[in-house]
């Protein structure tokens, strides 16, 4: 998933939640029917809200997986290059957590 495409997502969450809440405060303020109908709204922008969050999770993980998919092909195929830069990657940093 693309920063743009999890930024998006974040924030059509965010803005999901708002109105979902501001139709809450509004059903608190109002009696009867309208009371009702804002409430069921309310509801609706949060189920859809949790639906967007599973949807940029289950991306994610898939996202995921093939990364470590490709890491593992490209590890089988290399293997001295892996550990080689496993090696300085683990050298570079105990000499930075040693500084402090």
């Amino acid at each position: 998933m693309h920063r743009s495409s999890i930024r998006t997502t974040r924030g059509d969450i965010k803005t999901l939640i708002k109105d979902a809440q501001d139709m809450f405060h509004e059903a608190a303020l109002s009696t009867g029917e309208k009371a009702e109908d804002l409430r069921i709204k309310g509801a609706q922008l949060l189920d859809s809200a949790v639906v967007k969050a599973q949807n940029a999770q289950a991306v994610a993980v898939e996202t995921s997986k093939e990364i470590a998919a490709t890491t593992d092909d490209y590890v089988q195929e290399h293997p001295w290059h892996a550990v080689v830069v496993s090696a300085t990657v683990g050298l570079l940093f105990g000499l930075i957590i040693s500084r402090k």
